[in-house]
């Protein structure tokens, strides 16, 4: 049995989407960013299929319709969620001897920070549904986010220590023994850790989603931060150099492309909100790149354009998602070829 952890830029089938609602920690602000989940949708269904799971659907096919998005592209879910961020309880896709498995890890709210009851359950209601078509397997004992790894489908997995060794989330496994386990069940041989590297108003304890991602050719992008006065500096600097030593499987070095660093946004009370560049999804044919009417839009989307040549740069104003703690990878899920039935 030979299993293959792909990598995001492959082939994809569909993304899914988990819709924000008035039960949800949106509540407040559901005018604002329901527009950013229609522009998700939008955007995406011009390259594949976009599935979206929310209590209520008929509202949110309306909006799609109004803003003219191709229906025939989306299809719809009746299902009850907690919140939106999909990358973290949707299913994580490996291949095994060639053929798609989804893995359904345990999801826990970040370590236990927030409700997840619904959320936790999402996937395999899906399975039920027989949207997937293809083996869903669960895997007990092992909390696991979508946005705490990334693989570049040859063998090799860039997380954060500071995430996945966190206490709430698998306390009877240590670092070589989540190794052996996530190497059985992803085909993974080669780890790299981040010691170092945050964000202000994180909840996820250092997603590496929001911090660094591999891209082809031995490529990774990652946050910078060029003001010496501003909090992430040193912490960023520090990730850095971590970066420059890191070792690829195959080859000398990683080609390492910074992202700039976009100017502070704060929240009502005035805490500081996570605005993230690295938080891009790659779909087939394009990246979708999250904003946030700042002067570094443009010089992102053309860092991202070098990583991922050929691929049109969409770019998707993200300041109302943020309000959450969040970005655009954070609510979606891609589900690769062969996944759907």
């Amino acid at each position: 049995m030979h299993r293959r952890l792909p990598a995001e830029w492959e082939e994809q089938d569909a993304i899914l989407l988990a819709w924000p609602h008035m039960d949800s920690d949106w509540c407040e602000d559901l005018v604002q960013v329901e527009p950013v989940f229609v522009a998700i949708a939008q955007a995406a269904a011009r390259f594949q299929r976009v599935l979206i799971v929310a209590p209520e659907t008929a509202p949110i096919a309306d909006q799609l319709r109004r803003a003219g998005v191709n229906l025939e592209q989306v299809s719809l879910y009746s299902l009850p969620t907690n919140d939106t961020w999909a990358r973290d309880f949707g299913p994580i896709t490996v291949f095994e001897d060639g053929k798609p498995l989804l893995c359904d890890f345990g999801f826990n709210g970040w370590g236990l920070k927030f409700a997840a009851n619904f959320d936790n359950r999402v996937t395999a209601e899906l399975a039920r549904l027989g949207v997937f078509g293809k083996r869903r397997v669960s895997v007990p004992g092992l909390i696991l986010e979508g946005g705490s790894i990334e693989s570049d489908g040859e063998g090799t997995l860039l997380t954060t220590s500071q995430c996945l060794l966190e206490a709430n989330r698998n306390p009877h496994l240590t670092r070589a023994e989540l190794e052996e386990k996530l190497g059985e069940l992803f085909g993974i041989d080669h780890f790299l850790w981040l010691e170092h590297g945050y964000l202000a108003g994180d909840d996820t304890d250092s997603h590496i989603d929001t911090l660094a991602r591999l891209a082809p050719d031995n490529t990774i992008l990652y946050v910078k931060c060029a003001d010496e006065q501003d909090e992430h500096y040193r912490a960023l600097a520090v990730m850095e150099a971590e970066l420059r030593a890191l070792r690829p499987r195959i080859g000398r070095r990683f080609r390492l492309l910074p992202l700039p660093w976009p100017q502070a946004c704060f929240d009502r009370e005035g805490g500081r909100l996570p605005a993230t560049y690295a938080n891009f999804l790659v779909i087939n044919g394009a990246v979708l790149v999250p904003t946030y009417d700042d002067p570094a839009d443009a010089e992102a989307c053309a860092v991202i354009a070098r990583a991922f040549p050929g691929r049109e740069i969409v770019a998707v104003d993200c300041r109302p998602l943020i309000l959450q703690h969040g970005s655009l990878h954070c609510v979606t899920m891609q589900l690769p070829r062969g996944v759907l039935a």
